[in-house]
């Protein structure tokens, strides 16, 4: 049996802790009859998660155990957690969720498109691995080269192998490695993803610069800002920047320019 260790102070252990025991006690236990205490024992939530009952106990103490994810997929079930408690459960441990969405399996939900088209300025939708899966108009005509099929549609392909992208973005060279930056901080999320290597050995292969700017290890947050392009057609054009996640997908960045007053 593993030895306990010792207890935590900090506020994500007790909240995890309250969390467990609170949904435990939810739970109707079965075979009728009246108990002392509301919901399933503890050890019965230990056995249908195939754990022991003093590891179990530790965690609703609040103590400073390791539970693996696979654990922690089974106390979801047991516990009969919703989609947004589930994930809540996972935020709570600190572990990655091996049910959660990889960041290319699915497409924008068909509401998602249809918010995005009816936004007025430049918009657009990135999944985990930055491949636009959702855009308006307005990005489709802003962006030249990108959205229309190019670099299967990713950022990064677009940015640090098109020469259109080097036209029409201001201050490429700040710009392209500000935008890293801001990938390498969901790719620490995604570290262990076979795709994220592969998009960046890539990409490495294929971009001296993208290399060299990887190396510097740099991670900055998709903060926004203001943003200047170069079109083609339109001219030089200034845009304020704003991102968003999209709560049922996390990993789903929702980008608008909005576009600057002169």
């Amino acid at each position: 049996m593993p030895r306990p260790l010792t207890r935590l102070s900090d506020p994500q252990h007790r909240a995890l802790a309250d969390f467990l025991r609170t949904h435990r006690e939810r739970l109707a236990p079965g075979g009728g009859g009246r108990r002392r205490t509301p919901g399933l024992r503890r050890e019965e939530i230990a056995q249908l998660s195939g754990i022991s009952a003093t590891w179990y106990t530790w965690m609703e103490q609040g103590r400073d155990v390791s539970v693996s994810p696979a654990v922690l997929d089974r106390l979801a079930n047991a516990l009969q957690l919703t989609t947004a408690e589930r994930a809540y459960l996972f935020e709570l441990a600190g572990k990655r969720d091996p049910r959660a969405p990889a960041p290319n399996s699915a497409a924008a939900p068909a509401a998602l498109r249809a918010a995005v088209a009816a936004v007025r300025a430049p918009a657009y939708v990135l999944d985990g691995l930055w491949n636009a899966v959702a855009w308006n108009k307005a990005a489709a005509r802003l962006f030249v080269g990108w959205l229309t099929g190019e670099h299967d549609r990713n950022l990064l392909r677009y940015i640090f192998t098109a020469s259109a992208a080097r036209r029409l973005i201001g201050d490429w060279d700040d710009r392209a490695r500000r935008v890293l930056a801001e990938f390498r901080a969901d790719y620490g999320k995604r570290v262990d993803d076979p795709a994220m290597a592969k998009l960046v050995e890539e990409l490495r292969q294929k971009n001296k610069f993208f290399a060299e700017a990887w190396d510097e290890h740099m991670v900055v947050s998709r903060e926004g800002g203001e943003r200047t392009f170069h079109h083609p057609i339109d001219g030089t054009r200034s845009y304020l920047q704003s991102t968003f996640n999209y709560a049922p997908r996390p990993d789903f960045k929702l980008v608008i320019l909005t576009p600057a007053k002169s």
